[in-house]
């Protein structure tokens, strides 16, 4: 990791977030509501696709994983084993003036950043948010909003080894919210009260979890990577020994270069068997390995990869920002990883006249069953270019009225904007090969496509 000055201002990406229909602010016509956002329709639809992208490479490509989704309340006796109850706490101090709470560890000095004013010494907070089951609002009825997915694969841990009869080593991947009740919130999404994870515990034969871990450092890493983010805009930042996680015997956060700084982009954590120790001591319930080859019984170590959807969607976007010269103006461009983009086409007829429309239309309707696309006939066809380069569609089809005649349509690539000509019925082919990896191009004369393949990445 290197000092490096980030390439886009944060007030950039939140003014295209909102403008573009990627990310809105909670609650926004009451005023809001501190660290909540709300995805548009863009935003869903990136969101969804880094969720997928995350499942096809943790889970759907591997024979060593398998996933689950457990509850968002789970007993409290859950939290209180793990240690969240006793450990989950930030150092909070308040000012004396203006009554604003701050998380001591975020505050560089010592007096309130926003009026200067005297602090508080610092008591320590719980983060869980508490609710209750049932009518009555009594302790006993107390339970938390999981602050964490990983206990939940944990508590199951028998039930998958029973169920799917799995060896070792072997993994249980889980995607879902989550809910901190953090004393301050910022830098847009990276920090909120309600986000998303996608988190995998591995289980590995103890002796072997250092290998295991060094494994999934990099293969983390390589996933950011193959999915458009700089390697200069990655780094690795191992946890000292005297700040790492009761539970942890080493962890590496891959940290990003997002616009407020450095900072922790996704955590693999070396967990031990403290998690499988502690809900068997806790529940009566022994959650241990039986091995068939050894003919022993044994606690699994856990190598844990943790990262936030939200966290991760906002370094994707940060990464794919650029602003370009495109003659006298500058375009601004998204270039997402093709497997990420919202929308992976846009039908763009050149003319509004029922004849052409009705043309484009079909040519939107068969297309929209197999990619996401965007049927788009307002304003000049240079604005939709931008429109849609704005948002990060890689390929934009146009039709016009000489497709009428031949039956064929012009695609334009959002990264070179080089164009190709090709035959309707060979429309969903070639956009499906594109998004796949494949270059194409036209060699006059006779306008034919060749072919160049390259290595496909994610």
């Amino acid at each position: 990791m290197t000092d490096q000055t980030p390439t886009v201002p944060m007030e950039k990406i939140v003014s295209l977030a909102q403008r573009r229909g990627f990310i809105f602010p909670g609650s926004e016509i009451y005023g809001g509501l501190s660290g909540c956002w709300d995805y548009g329709p863009l935003g869903i639809e990136l969101k969804r696709n880094i969720k997928q992208a995350w499942w096809q490479a943790m889970v759907q490509n591997r024979d060593d994983m398998v996933g689950i989704e457990t509850s968002i309340l789970m007993a409290r006796q859950v939290w209180e084993a793990s240690g969240h109850t006793e450990r989950m706490v930030d150092p909070l101090v308040e000012c004396k003036n203006c009554h604003l709470r701050w998380k001591a560890d975020d505050l560089q000095g010592t007096r309130c950043p926003s009026c200067s004013g005297e602090l508080t010494s610092p008591r320590m907070f719980n983060v869980m948010f508490k609710t209750f089951v049932g009518p009555v609002e009594d302790s006993a009825n107390m339970v938390y909003l999981r602050p964490e997915t990983a206990q939940g694969m944990f508590v199951n841990f028998d039930n998958v080894i029973q169920s799917i009869r799995k060896k070792l080593p072997f993994g249980i991947a889980q995607q879902g919210k989550s809910f901190r009740n953090e004393i301050t919130t910022g830098n847009f999404i990276f920090r909120s009260r309600e986000f998303e994870q996608m988190e995998m515990e591995y289980f590995v034969k103890p002796g072997t979890d250092d290998d295991w871990f060094n494994y999934w450092v990099q293969e983390r890493l390589n996933w950011f990577i193959n999915h458009g983010i700089k390697r200069e805009h990655l780094g690795l930042s191992e946890h000292p020994k005297e700040k790492l996680a009761h539970y942890a015997k080493r962890c590496v956060d891959i940290t990003y270069l997002f616009p407020h700084g450095w900072a922790e982009l996704e955590g693999i954590a070396n967990r031990t068997d403290y998690d499988l120790k502690q809900h068997s001591k806790a529940s009566g319930k022994t959650l241990d390995y039986y091995d068939d080859e050894t003919k022993e019984h044994y606690t699994p170590y856990v190598i844990e990869p943790a990262v936030g959807v939200d966290r991760s969607l906002l370094a994707f976007m940060c990464d794919a920002y650029a602003e370009e010269p495109d003659k006298d103006e500058t375009r601004v461009v998204m270039h997402f990883h093709p497997a990420l983009s919202p929308i992976k086409a846009a039908i763009l007829p050149l003319s509004k006249k029922e004849n052409l429309s009705a043309f484009a239309r079909d040519v939107y309707k068969d297309l929209r069953s197999h990619l996401m696309v965007q049927y788009d006939d307002t304003q000049s066809i240079g604005r939709r270019y931008r429109r849609q380069d704005e948002v990060g569609t890689p390929y934009c089809v146009t039709v016009d009225f000489q497709s009428l005649e031949d039956k064929r349509v012009t695609i334009r690539d959002r990264d070179s904007m080089n164009q190709i000509r090709i035959p309707v019925a060979e429309l969903l082919k070639t956009l499906t090969a594109k998004l796949e990896g494949e270059d194409l191009f036209v060699l006059p004369p006779g306008g034919e496509i060749w072919k160049v393949e390259r290595e496909k990445k994610g």
